[in-house]
C-alpha cells in the first residue's frame, strides 16, 4: 500500500510542478521579449480551454482510453507543445538581446502563443484525470480515498512550490534568471514529458462498462444548468463567476509588478519575485486544513465573505507594497499570506457547498459547472479586463512594467481598482445572497 501511495505522490508532485514552473512567472518572460501587452491573452487562453477540454477528455476517459494512459498521452502532448513554444521563445530572446537598445522591439507572438495554447489545452484536463487515477487506484487498493488522498494532494502543492523555486533560482548561464527567460517553458516541457512517460507505469484503471445512456449535454455537464432554477444556487453561481474574475489577476501580474522595482532597487525581493509569490502557495496549502472547520462552523455565506474580503486585502496590500522599505516588503508578504484564505475559502468551500446542495444524480455536473463559472468564464473575463487596466496605467520600459508617465502612481492605481472591484462584489453578495446555514447538513457534505 505504501508503494501505491508513493507512486501517486510522485504523480501529484510532478502534476503541479509542471504548472508551477510557468503559471506565476510567464509574464516576466513575455515582458522581456516585448510581449508584455499580451500577458492577459496567455491566461485567457487557459480559461477558455478550461471551459470545454476537461469535459471532452472526461468523456474519452470514461469510454475509450484508460485514464492513466490518457493522462500520459495528454502530458506528452502538452510537454511537447511547450518545448516548441520554448524553442521560439529562445529565438525571441536572442532577437530581444540583439535589439536591446530598441525600446519598440516586439517579438512575433504567434510562434510562441499557438504551441503554448495547445500545451495548455492538453494540460488543463490532466488535473481532473490525475484525480480520477488517484481515486480509482486508491479504491482498488482497498483504501479510503477520502482519508488517503488529501496528504497525496498536498504534495502536489509542494511540487508547485518546488518548481517555482527552481525556476526562480536557476540562471542556466544566461544574463537573466530562468523566471525571466524561455527556460521556464523548457522546465515545464521537460517535466511534462517525464510525467507523461511515468503515467504509463501507473496501475491500470479499467474502463467501467455502463448500460446507462447519457445525452451529449449530460456528458458535457450542461444538464447542471437546471440548478439555476433555484434562486439560491443561481445567486451562488453568479457570484462565483464574479469572484472568479479575481483568480488569475495576480498570477499574471504579481511577479512583473514586484520585479519592476529591480530597475531602481537592489532588494533581494525585487530580484526574486517568484520566490516571494511562492508564499501564496504555502499559505494555500496551510489554509486547506482550516476550510472544513470554518464552513461547518460559520456557513457558506460567511466563509465566502471572508474569501471576498481576503481578495480585497490581497490587492490592497499589493497597492501599498514596495521593495524599497520594510513596511512595503511587509505589505507584499501579507498579500501573499492572505492569498490562502482568498483562494481556499472560495474554491474549496464552494465545491463543498455545491456537493451539499446539488442532487446526487448531477453532483459531478454541478462541480463542472462551478469550475466553468469560476476558472472558465470568470477567470477569462477577469484576466481580459485586468490586462486592459494594467496596459492603460502601465507600460513596458527596458523590460520592466512601470507606471506610465501621465499617471503618478500607475501600478498602485491598478491594484486599488482590483481591490475596489472585490469590495463591491463582497457588499453585493452580503446584501443579495440568502441562505440558512445547517451545520449538520454541511458537516455531512464536508466529510
Amino acid at each position: 500500500m505504501k508503494s501505491i501511495k508513493a507512486r501517486l505522490i510522485i504523480m501529484n508532485f510532478l502534476q503541479f510542478a509542471v504548472w508551477g514552473s510557468y503559471l506565476t512567472c510567464v509574464g516576466q518572460f513575455l515582458g522581456k521579449v516585448g510581449l508584455g501587452d499580451y500577458i492577459s491573452w496567455f491566461y485567457i487562453a487557459q480559461g477558455i480551454v478550461s471551459i470545454f477540454m476537461p469535459a471532452i477528455m472526461g468523456i474519452i476517459a470514461d469510454k475509450y482510453i484508460q485514464p492513466q494512459r490518457l493522462l500520459g498521452l495528454s502530458h506528452l502532448l502538452a510537454g511537447g507543445f511547450m518545448l516548441v513554444a520554448a524553442y521560439f521563445g529562445y529565438e525571441a530572446t536572442q532577437l530581444a538581446q540583439a535589439n536591446i537598445d530598441n525600446a519598440a522591439y516586439i517579438a512575433d507572438i504567434w510562434p510562441i502563443f499557438i504551441p503554448y495554447v495547445l500545451s495548455v489545452a492538453f494540460y488543463m484536463p490532466t488535473i481532473a484525470l490525475s484525480n480520477t487515477v488517484a481515486f480509482g487506484t486508491l479504491t482498488r487498493s482497498g483504501l479510503d480515498f477520502v482519508k488517503a488522498f488529501p496528504p497525496i494532494r498536498t504534495l502536489g502543492t509542494v511540487g508547485f512550490i518546488a518548481s517555482m523555486w527552481l525556476v526562480n533560482s536557476l540562471s542556466f548561464g544566461l544574463d537573466a534568471s530562468a523566471q525571466q527567460t524561455y527556460m521556464q517553458l523548457v522546465v515545464c516541457g521537460v517535466l511534462g514529458v517525464i510525467l507523461g512517460g511515468y503515467s504509463f507505469t501507473l496501475p491500470e484503471c479499467p474502463l467501467t462498462k455502463s448500460d446507462e445512456k447519457k445525452s451529449l449535454a449530460e456528458r458535457l455537464g450542461l444538464d447542471a444548468f437546471v440548478l439555476f432554477k433555484s434562486k439560491t444556487m443561481a445567486m451562488f453561481f453568479i457570484f462565483s463567476m464574479l469572484l472568479g474574475v479575481s483568480l488569475q489577476i495576480t498570477n499574471g501580474f504579481a511577479t512583473p509588478y514586484i520585479e519592476s522595482f529591480s530597475a531602481s532597487s537592489s532588494s533581494w525581493v525585487a530580484s526574486n519575485p517568484t520566490m516571494l509569490v511562492s508564499l501564496s502557495q504555502i499559505s494555500e496549502a496551510l489554509c486547506i486544513l482550516m476550510t472544513s472547520f470554518f464552513l461547518v462552523r460559520f456557513g457558506i455565506k460567511k466563509v465566502m465573505l471572508i474569501a471576498m474580503f481576503a481578495w480585497v486585502l490581497r490587492f490592497g496590500f499589493f497597492g501599498v507594497g514596495t521593495t524599497e522599505s520594510i513596511f512595503g516588503i511587509l505589505a507584499l508578504v501579507l498579500s501573499c499570506l492572505v492569498y490562502g484564505v482568498a483562494f481556499d475559502f472560495f474554491n474549496v468551500s464552494g465545491a463543498m457547498f455545491v456537493q451539499q446542495e446539488a442532487p446526487k444524480s448531477m453532483q459531478g455536473s454541478a462541480q463542472g459547472l462551478f469550475m466553468l463559472m469560476t476558472n472558465g468564464i470568470g477567470a477569462s473575463v477577469g484576466t481580459y479586463i485586468a490586462g486592459k487596466v494594467v496596459n492603460h496605467f502601465c507600460s513596458w520600459e527596458g523590460g520592466h512594467l512601470v507606471g506610465r508617465a501621465e499617471f503618478a502612481n500607475g501600478w498602485q492605481s491598478t491594484w486599488f481598482i482590483f481591490a475596489g472591484y472585490a469590495l463591491v462584489v463582497a457588499v453585493m453578495f452580503m446584501i443579495l445572497f440568502r441562505y440558512k446555514h445547517d451545520p449538520k447538513k454541511m458537516e455531512k457534505a464536508a466529510h
